[in-house]
């Protein structure tokens, strides 16, 4: 059975919007070593959206990006992607699949196949997922920066507080630090 982790940029205050944060090579190749060592990605729909017209257009080289973007492009496109939605079933980027059936059961079958584990790169599902206890890890790249806006990480909240045991913190030269932490509850 592989891991559950839940993976996103936040800044010091929570914020998850995509726009925020350093967007810059080092920061796309953590992001592609992390997908790299996973089996699979799991988003909701909205973040399929959002992802599903640019970066296969990267991936084919048909929009002019740096060669970061582009291998992260690259191992998206070949990576399975995992879409819960309860409003769209049709999901054509390149091995793309719509996870159905009650989320609890589907998201522990899905981990059950994918020994290599599952990326969850949605905040909102991330806390669906968390409220149901499935996440294993956390593999939270925050950001130097303070926006004072949302949308924020568990903005619905969650039951109980997680306690969480550190596994590794590593700076990266543009001042983001990757945390690492597995459910320690």
């Amino acid at each position: 059975m592989g891991l559950l982790t839940f993976s996103i940029n936040v800044t010091l205050d929570g914020c998850v919007d995509h726009r925020e944060g350093i967007a810059d090579d080092e920061t796309h190749a953590h992001f592609t070593h992390l997908l790299d060592q996973s089996g699979a990605m799991l988003w909701g729909r909205t973040t399929y959206e959002m992802m599903e017209d640019y970066w296969p257009l990267v991936a084919r080289g048909e929009v002019d990006a740096p060669p970061a973007l582009r291998e992260w492009a690259l191992s998206l496109e070949t990576k399975p992607k995992y879409v819960v939605s309860a409003t769209r079933s049709d999901f054509p980027w390149t091995n793309s699949h719509h996870l159905v059936g009650e989320l609890r059961t589907a998201v522990q079958e899905l981990k059950d196949k994918t020994p290599g584990g599952v990326l969850v790169g949605s905040g909102k599902l991330a806390t669906e997922l968390d409220r149901l206890g499935l996440i294993d890890e956390y593999k939270f790249l925050v950001h130097p920066m303070i926006t004072g806006h949302g949308p924020t990480l568990y903005q619905g909240g969650l039951p109980g507080t997680r306690r969480l045991e550190l596994i590794s913190a590593v700076p990266l030269s543009n001042g983001a630090v990757a945390m690492h932490y597995r459910r320690a509850d």
